[in-house]
């Protein structure tokens, strides 16, 4: 037996926490699977520092290291147990700094989310992409009232989840939405996420004369009523390794309008399970918004769509299958 380790050295609430957060229970069905750490939720398996120092020198460890931080640790704790075997999942598909390719180099194994992350990091790297728990994403029984029960008025929802930065794209949707407040009044625009320093700065520049139209709830740790509220999820980021935020929209329901990044065309089909603009095409996407705004019962039925799509392909046991696969034949090597 394997003891599997998720470790969680990170001070926000973030994709990556949600991830890990998902795919631990899945994991934890076949084999013994703790995470340590920070800023997870009470009900995940966890281990003690001397429990894991213990277990370390007597039997297999497998340490899922998500950050370079975590990684680093790993490599410390390989030099204390010789049966420690270090897996690195690459989110990003920024190229990686020198640095974090010279450290990536001494996992044992590589997980990239997509075929562009394994390009972009350049070594070897087995590609598995997440899945989600489809018991906490999962469209509500009645999306109105789930609308009703945020509080935020209007009859419809449409916005962005997801931390608040430029390249992130959240101006453009404020660009976007701006001149079709006042022809669609039953519509609610909202800004999901994290936004402070200059990030606030910028974002209050942006809003400028549309301040009382649009909805800034802030950071939300329990993310599931705002895709079961929202009718249409935007996600305008100019770059994503493999974000979380377009599965969990489908899922719940939402209809997704978003930036057409390079590994999306095989998670979202056009005009049936969501819809795609070129990044930073402030006037397509305006376009699409619109149209949605006109017609909101076609959101509802792309919504319905993109959810069945989920169930179907998006269950996070797909991916713990393809982990409990790396984690094996990396002890076994």
């Amino acid at each position: 037996m394997t003891l599997i380790i998720h470790p969680h050295f990170h001070h926000r609430y973030t994709g990556v926490t949600r991830h890990v957060e998902s795919v631990v229970p899945a994991l934890a069905r076949d084999s013994e699977t703790r995470v340590i750490g920070s800023g997870l939720s009470e009900g995940l398996p966890r281990i003690t520092w001397p429990e894991l120092l213990r277990r370390l020198r007597q039997e297999p460890v497998v340490w899922h290291a998500h950050r370079n931080n975590e990684l680093l640790v790993g490599m410390l704790l390989k030099l204390l147990g010789r049966q420690v075997r270090l897996v690195f999942t690459r989110h990003t598909s920024m190229a990686p700094s020198g640095f974090t390719r010279f450290i990536a180099r001494g996992a044992d194994a590589l997980v990239s989310l997509t075929k562009q992350v394994a390009d972009v990091i350049a070594l070897p790297s087995t590609v598995v992409s997440h899945g989600i728990d489809l018991t906490r994403f999962h469209p509500p029984e009645n999306r109105d009232l789930a609308w009703r029960k945020l509080g935020l008025g209007g009859r419809y929802g449409i916005g962005v989840i997801g931390r608040i930065r430029k390249e992130k794209g959240q101006g453009d949707f404020v660009q976007a939405i701006r001149p079709l407040l006042s022809q669609h009044p039953e519509w609610q625009p909202v800004l999901v996420g994290l936004a402070k320093g200059p990030d606030l700065d910028w974002l209050n520049q942006e809003m400028a004369g549309i301040e009382d139209h649009l909805a800034l709830p802030g950071e939300q740790s329990v993310i599931e009523p705002w895709y079961q509220g929202l009718s249409v999820l935007v996600h305008p980021s100019y770059a994503e390794g493999y974000s979380l935020v377009h599965v969990e929209a489908m899922a719940s329901g939402c209809c997704v309008v978003a930036s057409k990044l390079p590994y999306l065309d095989t998670l979202i089909e056009h005009g049936r399970t969501g819809f795609f603009f070129e990044p930073g095409d402030v006037q397509g996407l305006r376009e699409l918004l619109d149209m949605l705004m006109r017609e909101p019962e076609r959101a509802r039925e792309i919504g319905r769509n993109a959810a069945e799509e989920a169930r179907r392909r998006c269950g996070v046991e797909h991916e713990a299958r393809a982990l409990s696969d790396v984690y094996r034949s990396t002890v076994e090597r």
